[in-house]
């Protein structure tokens, strides 16, 4: 039996950097805020992040999430949430002479402006990311006449230019990495005059995340991503995490959905979660698979992130007003 111990060592792999990510840390704050300073109702477009629990949160704290500006009331305050939206959407929310606060992530907002800057060059713009998706939905919007979706590198052959020397390309922010390279690679086969866009539109966290996951998952034989399942950032680290040598990964809202069954044979298990995720629902994790004899956790670093994003502008401009007439007073 003396070898029987050493397989069984049962222990966690804990990814890091996991969780919040600066565009998501900001958009939380930002409704937390607004509610605060307004009042509730405060109305969302969308939801602010891609997770069940922090959207049941909020909406006990009084926001009101909504899928298009026509349900909110005239005059009441919305919100646009992390994901961006096209233009239109703030065309619509002034006829309704709404007050807007916008959560999108300045990463997002960044796409948003090369999509705008190379439609001014007349570029075919391929814009590579997951169909109906927010995020893409309001890229597009920036210049739905020049662009074309590419949703992996499955949809390269049927692409097609109007000048294969004006293309360029762009990103979800929140892809594969592997994958979407892979694409890019397929693009350029196909239009060798393809423009790469100035900086990288897959952001700093979902990078920094499947690199993490990407370590952990050659030794893991599970790995269990916290996330929801309309979360395309979670969705990916349970690929990357396959994809890395993981035998089994699954991804979970809550620890209550994890399965007894995955732990069968099974001594190394890998936890991460996705940007949108708050840290409480990875420690419920941690806690039911330590009840479980996987007390052992040892954290996977593969990135220091210390980057934040200040409140949007004009709850910013909102709180100065307070806190100024404060002084007065």
């Amino acid at each position: 039996m003396g070898d029987m111990t050493a397989t069984n060592a049962r222990r966690v792999l804990l990814a890091a950097p996991r969780g919040y990510c600066a565009g998501v840390d900001r958009a939380v704050i930002a409704v937390e805020k607004a509610l605060e300073q307004y009042g509730a109702p405060i109305y969302v477009r969308h939801e602010i992040v891609h997770n069940k629990y922090v959207v049941q949160t909020l909406e006990k704290k009084g926001a009101i999430f909504v899928e298009t500006t026509d349900e909110v009331p005239e005059g009441s305050i919305v919100m646009f949430s992390a994901h961006g939206v096209a233009p239109v959407v703030h065309e619509e929310a002034a006829e309704r002479k709404l007050a807007t606060i916008d959560a999108t992530c300045p990463l997002v907002t960044k796409v948003h402006k090369e999509a705008v800057r190379y439609a001014k060059d007349d570029f075919d713009i391929l814009l590579i990311g997951h169909e109906g998706h927010e995020e893409v939905i309001g890229t597009t919007g920036e210049a739905p006449e020049h662009i074309t979706l590419v949703d992996g590198p499955q949809d390269v052959d049927k692409v097609e230019v109007r000048d294969p020397s004006r293309v360029v390309w762009l990103s979800q922010t929140t892809l594969s990495v592997d994958e979407t390279m892979e694409t890019v690679d397929r693009l350029k086969t196909k239009f060798p005059l393809l423009v790469s866009p100035p900086s990288d539109d897959i952001c700093y966290a979902t990078q920094n995340r499947q690199i993490a996951v990407k370590q952990m998952g050659a030794e893991a034989d599970l790995v269990i991503v916290v996330g929801s399942q309309n979360s395309s950032n979670s969705k990916r680290l349970v690929e990357v995490a396959l994809g890395a040598g993981a035998r089994d990964a699954h991804l979970v809202d809550y620890a209550k959905e994890i399965d007894e069954a995955w732990l069968e044979g099974v001594s190394t298990v890998g936890v991460t979660s996705g940007a949108s995720v708050p840290e409480v629902l990875v420690e419920e994790v941690l806690e039911w698979l330590s009840q479980r004899g996987f007390e052992d956790v040892e954290i996977v670093k593969a990135a220091e992130e210390s980057i934040t994003f200040s409140l949007p502008k004009e709850l910013r401009r909102d709180l100065r007003a307070e806190a100024s007439s404060l002084v007065e007073d």
